[in-house]
């Protein structure tokens, strides 16, 4: 495996994007094939440097180090995997009838892939232009007035949001330790940057302790979730008007364990609301417009309940939110993101506490992809 990556290294160097690059890199690094410095010395350096850095210092740990390099490769970027020619653990069998009208993601590229959701009414617009002016808020909170408040491992969730976002092609802009005043400072600040006007999307992550209904500063001061809303909704944000906000909040929710004791047999099952049937609307000369639209939100825990949070890795939610973008925000919509994340929770129980994330005040009408790499020129 060795020498099939020296033989594909010019190629590999030339092709690769960034967010491949950082994706490869993180799972290297679990797998333990590189160390805290290498990886570490690999996000330093540019694109092309990275690529270099990365493959040499693997392929010199020998074949069994190269091999993990090749499958990572195939899962994280299946049309560079296919272009170089490499040869994976698992590689899919040719279908001798392929149907000609069939689209498969795992062999599009990002470019192709977006393409394909060009004309989609039921997509949000994506263009090269408004990816490269993404913007993303990250608030975290980890050193309280209240030393007994700290949150252990608060550092381990910035780090990996914000490669994450980086990678998704967010520009973060990041606070850390705000009272909860200036938390809703730091709001309508991200509400007036003109860079809103020209970027498809927005994310905001609040990380912090918190309430049914809020968010607490260091000082323990209460910043209310609505204000989120009202902040970036479309009247006092109109350069978002149309645009995607995901918010995502890893916050307790109340005092209460996410558990109840149930017998086997049980189960439940929710119905569907049918929709008001529609009234005849007349046309005015003014042009009116939801309130609340277009946003969704991923709040760490059900009401009342808390969340948990491992003071070496962080909280179970944003690892999952990381673990899942990672590998499925090439090719999935955000509520299907959303709900893979959710899925993941239950099979969560460490000593019969349990912890169920809500998508809750989703107004997104249409599908909103990441499409990451997108707005890297060296990716084709």
């Amino acid at each position: 495996m060795a020498p099939e990556l020296f033989n594909v290294r010019a190629k590999f160097v030339g092709k690769v994007s960034k967010p491949v690059l950082e994706l490869l890199a993180d799972d290297l690094l679990q797998d333990r094939v590189l160390n805290d410095a290498e990886r570490e010395s690999i996000s330093e350096e540019k694109r092309r440097e990275m690529a270099c850095m990365l493959i040499d210092i693997v392929r010199k740990k020998g074949s069994k180090a190269s091999s993990k390099m090749i499958d990572h490769l195939e899962k994280n970027d299946p049309s560079l995997f296919s272009e170089l020619g490499l040869s994976g653990a698992h590689q899919p069998q040719k279908n001798v009838h392929p149907q000609s009208d069939e689209v498969t993601t795992s062999v599009l590229t990002i470019q192709d892939f977006w393409k394909t959701k060009q004309n989609d009414p039921e997509v949000y617009p994506v263009t090269k232009d408004t990816y490269k002016n993404r913007v993303a808020l990250m608030i975290t909170n980890k050193t309280f007035l209240n030393e007994k408040m700290n949150r252990s491992g608060a550092e381990k969730d910035e780090e990996n949001m914000e490669r994450l976002l980086s990678n998704l092609g967010y520009k973060v802009e990041k606070h850390t330790n705000l009272t909860g005043k200036d938390i809703n400072e730091a709001f309508i600040s991200f509400s007036k940057q003109q860079k809103l006007k020209q970027t498809d999307s927005v994310i905001v992550v609040l990380m912090s302790h918190g309430k049914l209904g809020a968010v607490l500063g260091v000082d323990e001061y209460e910043f209310p979730v609505n204000n989120i809303y009202e902040h970036l909704g479309s009247e006092k944000c109109p350069a978002l008007l149309d645009k995607p906000k995901i918010i995502i909040i890893q916050a307790c929710r109340g005092a209460q364990k996410g558990s109840v004791l149930v017998s086997d047999g049980e189960s439940q099952a929710g119905g569907f609301q049918s929709p008001a049937a529609a009234e005849d609307l007349l046309e005015d000369s003014w042009r009116y417009v939801h309130k609340e639209k277009d946003f969704i939100s991923l709040l760490s825990c059900t009401p009342d309940t808390v969340s948990y949070r491992q003071p070496d890795r962080g909280s179970i939610l944003i690892q999952y939110i990381v673990d899942i973008f990672r590998s499925d925000a090439n090719t999935q919509h955000i509520q299907e993101l959303f709900r893979k994340v959710m899925f993941r929770f239950e099979s969560f129980d460490v000593s019969n506490k349990r912890q169920m994330p809500t998508i809750d005040r989703t107004t997104v009408s249409k599908h909103f992809y990441f499409f990451p790499g997108l707005g890297d020129t060296n990716h084709s």
